[in-house]
């Protein structure tokens, strides 16, 4: 048996997979609210293929949910799956919550268990959890086992993950894990096994590696407007290059969520701890960057004229497609900078609408995409769902004020939109207008 501690996205999915492989499973959570509605087998967010999983496994008894962390009792492993949001007084992470389930689950966890964070947290947490679990319960072992999730394929990463990385402290603690991911090793899954603090640092390692490629191509995007060069050409010459590779080369509005800007602050917030200046110099560059790719947009849409009191079709509000996230999203950051500028902003999106409205209720919102863009001095084309790649320009040509596509995510067609008699703009792209 299984116990996850912390039932959000991470939980929920983390739960959800590990009943798939076989494992009966009990999520804990103090959120009453949301520990009734998975119980119901229903999500409190969207991913894609996560809630066929969760109603099979609710149905079936193998994945149970409760707020008392007595259940837990029985449990194996224990996986600490808890938020590690940022701190309201600065950059660095705040572990409240990781702390307050280490004490949960080492209080009733069974002598020889094993408690497991997956978590995202900064280097040297795990050792301060295990000298307080040593405290508590000196019969149970902390381990740290990374997630490396994608919103919108998170099933698919904990069932079919790339990599398994686990921070041991004992040959014991390893095999414990080792058992837990048994039908992943059969599928031939690399097991890299390292003492904690490195398992702490490959997550936020990946992460500031995958945040770096993203703000690269977004300043050589910049440079090639300056110059009159093709961003995209660029990115796929270079990538091509194996050791560079062609993922995370699209350049646009940058990055977002609630785990890159997050990740990458306390990172730089740790790095400040420790005294390394130059890599604390370094991500500040990443961050900067990328808030500059959002920022950009603005001054572009400022481009085609006043905005005050003019209407803007916003496509998107989520931080990517597949998900229903609008943590940190840049969509929404550019859609808010718009309507500080006077404009009306008009918001769309498949799933993410009702997270964005509460986030920023200023902004209109509509499921009509023709009449959210009938008499628009601009459309921005700022997440980039596959609903959007399928539009029809010229439907659009017949309801716009100005015809003028910004298309934030270097997604869409620009030919297509041009032959309709749009003037297409793209960051790092030569402006393509209509032919006369």
């Amino acid at each position: 048996m299984l116990s996850v501690i912390g039932t959000g996205y991470l939980g929920a999915t983390h739960g959800a997979c590990m009943a798939e492989l076989g494992f009966d499973v009990i999520g804990i959570d103090t959120d009453a609210t949301k520990i009734t509605l998975l119980s119901q087998g229903e999500l409190p967010f969207y991913e894609p293929g996560l809630d066929d999983l969760l109603r099979k496994h609710v149905a079936s008894g193998k994945l149970r949910f409760s707020t008392n962390f007595a259940d837990l009792a029985q449990a194996d492993v224990h996986f600490i799956c808890v938020g590690t949001p940022q701190r309201k007084d600065g950059n660095a992470a705040d572990l409240t919550y990781v702390n307050a389930a280490l004490e949960g689950s080492a209080e009733h966890a069974k002598p020889g268990s094993l408690i497991v964070g997956k978590s995202t947290v900064p280097v040297g947490t795990a050792d301060g959890l295990s000298a307080r679990l040593a405290e508590i319960n000196p019969h149970v072992e902390l381990a740290w086992n990374p997630e490396f999730l994608r919103e919108g394929f998170a099933v698919e990463d904990t069932l079919r993950p790339n990599r398994l990385v686990v921070g041991v402290q004992s040959a014991r603690a390893e095999e414990q894990l080792r058992d837990v991911y048994a039908a992943l090793l059969k599928n031939e899954v690399p097991w890299i096994s390292a003492d904690l603090r490195t398992a702490e640092l490959v997550k936020v390692a990946a992460n500031s590696f995958l945040a770096t490629k993203i703000s690269f191509i977004n300043a050589m995007a910049e440079i090639c407007d300056a110059a009159g060069g093709d961003v995209t050409v660029l990115a796929k010459a270079i990538g091509y290059d194996p050791r560079i590779g062609n993922r995370f080369l699209q350049a646009g509005i940058g990055f977002g969520g609630g785990c890159l800007p997050k990740d990458i602050r306390a990172f730089m917030a740790r790095a400040e701890e420790l005294g390394a200046d130059q890599a604390l110099e370094f991500l500040r560059d990443i961050d900067s960057i990328n808030l500059r790719a959002r920022s950009r947009i603005i001054d572009v849409a400022a481009e085609y004229g006043d905005l005050k009191n003019k209407k803007v079709l916003v496509l998107g509000a989520a931080f990517k497609p597949d998900s229903d996230d609008v943590r940190d999203s840049p969509a929404l950051d550019i859609a808010y900078g718009i309507s500080q500028r006077g404009a009306r902003v008009v918001v769309n999106d498949p799933k993410a609408m009702a997270p964005a409205a509460k986030r920023f209720p200023d902004l209109e919102f509509t499921d009509d995409l023709l009449a959210g863009a009938q008499d628009a001095h601009l459309i921005l084309h700022l997440t980039e769902w596959k609903e959007y790649r399928a539009l029809t320009p010229a439907d659009f040509a017949k309801v716009v004020a100005n015809k003028v596509i910004i298309d934030g995510r270097n997604a869409l067609d620009g030919n297509a939109w041009r032959d309709a008699g749009f003037i297409y703009r793209a960051p790092g792209r030569p402006t393509l207008t209509p032919k006369k």
